[in-house]
């Protein structure tokens, strides 16, 4: 990993390392286990989360929809 980031090891390219600082409001994140993108102005009606919401912003209880992959498994795509 280039730059001085360190993220204990659980992190690799494109990934957030789970500091939610380095998002904005409207980046779009992509689970690297099944690939589901979690679409800000969708939201995630499995885990009631409104249209509008950040990804920033999810509880910490939240996990991929899809395989129940933890934040800090997305990738930031844009």
């Amino acid at each position: 990993m280039s730059g001085n980031a360190s993220f204990e090891g659980s992190s690799f390219e494109g990934s957030y390392g789970g500091d939610a600082s380095r998002l904005q409001d409207d980046s779009i994140l992509e689970c690297k286990i099944c690939w589901y993108r979690y679409q800000p102005e969708q939201g995630d009606d499995v885990w009631q989360i409104e249209p509008g919401t950040p990804f920033s912003q999810l509880p910490e209880h939240w996990r991929c929809p899809q395989c129940d992959g933890a934040k800090n498994q997305f990738m930031v795509v844009r």
